[in-house]
C-alpha cells in the first residue's frame, strides 16, 4: 500500500486461523523487539489467546498493527470486584503510523467491552499522551526505591521476625501452592489489584519457560504467622559484585512482593535488608505510598528511583462503575459526564453514605462538568477533583462542589496495581 492509499484499506479484523504468527511478528515489531518468531512462542501465544478478542490490521498479508483483551477483574474502592476489559499487546508499525488504526481497534473492543457489561476498561500505558483521548486515565501510580542498606539502620544481626513469625526460603512448587490464596487474599483489601491466573504463577516460578526469555531461577522466601499461616511472599534475585579490598557490594532486586499484614511485610523488608553481602535492595514497583521507607529506622536510606503513572482505567458503565465502590462519607453529587466516543456520557446524580452508594441519570442541574478520561482517573480514590478543577479539566458548575466530591471520593491509601499486563 502507497503511503496516499486510503487507510480504510487496510482491514482490520479478529484473528483466524493460521494469523498468529503474523500477527506475533507485527507485536513484536512494534515493541522494538527482534520480529524473529518461533514455533514454541506461537504455541504457547495461541494457547491462552481469544483470537475473537485479537484484533490486527492487515494491509494485504501484512499485519502491521496489534491489539488483544482479555477478561480482567479489578478491585474497586471497598473491595468489590469489578469485571474489567483488559487492553494489551497494542503495537502500530513504524510504517503505518497517523492512519487511525489504533482508533479503529480501539473502538471496536471498548464497543463489544461495553456490550458485554464490563464496568471498565484497564491498560498500562507505555506512552503517557496515547489513551486520553480514548477516555482513559491514569488512576493508580507506581513508585520504586532503592534501599541503602548501610545507612537503613536494620540490625545486622537480626536473625527474624520479634512477633513469633519465621521466615523459610521455600522452593517454586511452594510458591505455586500457597501464591496464589495469599495474592487474593491482598488483591481483595487492595483497590487497583487485578487478578492473577494460574498461567502468571507458571510463568513466574519458572513451571512454564517461554522461549527466548532469559528466566534464571529466583530466591523465594515466606513469612509464616506465629500460628503457621502464610502471610506474606517475596520473590527476589541478587547479582555478585565486589568493590576493593574484597567489599561486598551485592544488590538484591525484588521481582515481586506481597503481605496481608504489615508485620509480614516489615518481617520480608527487613530480611531483605539482613542478608549477608546485599549492601542495597531494589523495591521493585511498589504503591505510591508504600510503607517501606517507614519500616526502617532510618527512612532516608530508601530513595525513590522511579515514581510514574502505572494502570489506567476507562469507565465504560457510570453508573455501575460509582455504584461498585465505597465511599468516605455521606454527600451527594449531579455529574455531567462527556464522553466524545458516546459509550458513557450522561448527566448522573450519585448518592453515596457509609452503607452504599447509588447512581442513576438525572435531569438535575449538574454539580460539577467532566470528561470521562477524568471520571476514570478519579474512580479508584487517587486524583483530587480540586487538582482538576485547578487545571481547568473539571468544571465547577457549583461552588463547593469540587471539596464535597474529594470529601466522597478520595481514599486514606492510594490504590496501587502491583501487575503489569
Amino acid at each position: 500500500m502507497s503511503r496516499s492509499a486510503s487507510p480504510s484499506d487496510i482491514d482490520i479484523r479478529p484473528l483466524t486461523e493460521g494469523d498468529v504468527p503474523e500477527w506475533s511478528r507485527a507485536m513484536r515489531t512494534g515493541f522494538l523487539r527482534s520480529p524473529g518468531v518461533g514455533d514454541a512462542e506461537v504455541a504457547d501465544r495461541e494457547s491462552y489467546i481469544d483470537p475473537a478478542r485479537t484484533l490486527g490490521a492487515f494491509d494485504g498479508g501484512r499485519c502491521v498493527a496489534t491489539f488483544r483483551s482479555f477478561a480482567q477483574e479489578i478491585t474497586a474502592v471497598g473491595g468489590a470486584a469489578v469485571p474489567a476489559d483488559a487492553v494489551t499487546n497494542v503495537t502500530v508499525s513504524p510504517t503505518h503510523r497517523r492512519r487511525g488504526l489504533l482508533s479503529r481497534m480501539m473502538a471496536r473492543d471498548l464497543t463489544a467491552a461495553r456490550e458485554r457489561g464490563d464496568v471498565v476498561a484497564t491498560l498500562i500505558a507505555a506512552e503517557y499522551p496515547i489513551y486520553g483521548r480514548f477516555g482513559f486515565g491514569p488512576a493508580a501510580w507506581t513508585a520504586e526505591w532503592t534501599v541503602d542498606v548501610l545507612r537503613a539502620g536494620v540490625d545486622p544481626r537480626w536473625s527474624g521476625p520479634e512477633d513469633g513469625g519465621r521466615i523459610e526460603l521455600v522452593d517454586p512448587g511452594e510458591v505455586r501452592k500457597a501464591g496464589p490464596e495469599l495474592f487474593d487474599r491482598v488483591r481483595r483489601a487492595q483497590p487497583g489489584a487485578v487478578d492473577r491466573d494460574e498461567r502468571w504463577w507458571q510463568v513466574n516460578t519458572g513451571g512454564l519457560v517461554l522461549e527466548g526469555s532469559s528466566w534464571t531461577e529466583p530466591f523465594f522466601a515466606v513469612y509464616r504467622s506465629a500460628d503457621g499461616v502464610v502471610d506474606g511472599l517475596v520473590s527476589y534475585t541478587a547479582d555478585d559484585r565486589w568493590g576493593d579490598s574484597k567489599q561486598p557490594l551485592n544488590t538484591a532486586t525484588v521481582n515481586w512482593l506481597i503481605a496481608a499484614t504489615p508485620r509480614a511485610e516489615r518481617a520480608l523488608w527487613h530480611y531483605l535488608c539482613s542478608i549477608d553481602w546485599i549492601t542495597a535492595v531494589k523495591s521493585g514497583r511498589r504503591a505510591p505510598d508504600d510503607l517501606l521507607p517507614l519500616y526502617l529506622p532510618d527512612p532516608r536510606a530508601a530513595r525513590i528511583t522511579t515514581l510514574a503513572d502505572w494502570l489506567w482505567v476507562r469507565v465504560l458503565d457510570v453508573v455501575r462503575a460509582l455504584e461498585a465502590r465505597t465511599y468516605a462519607g455521606q454527600g451527594a453529587l449531579v455529574l455531567e459526564v462527556v464522553d466524545g466516543s458516546g459509550l458513557s456520557g450522561g448527566r448522573f446524580r450519585l448518592e453515596a453514605a457509609a452503607d452504599g452508594a447509588s447512581c442513576a441519570p438525572t435531569t438535575a442541574t449538574a454539580d460539577l462538568t467532566l470528561d470521562v478520561a477524568d471520571l476514570s482517573r478519579l474512580w479508584l480514590g487517587d486524583e483530587s477533583v480540586v487538582r482538576l478543577v485547578a487545571l481547568g479539566r473539571v468544571r465547577e458548575e457549583r461552588a463547593g462542589a469540587a471539596l464535597t466530591a474529594d470529601a466522597l471520593l478520595r481514599t486514606s491509601r492510594r490504590p496501587w496495581c502491583p501487575d503489569v499486563f
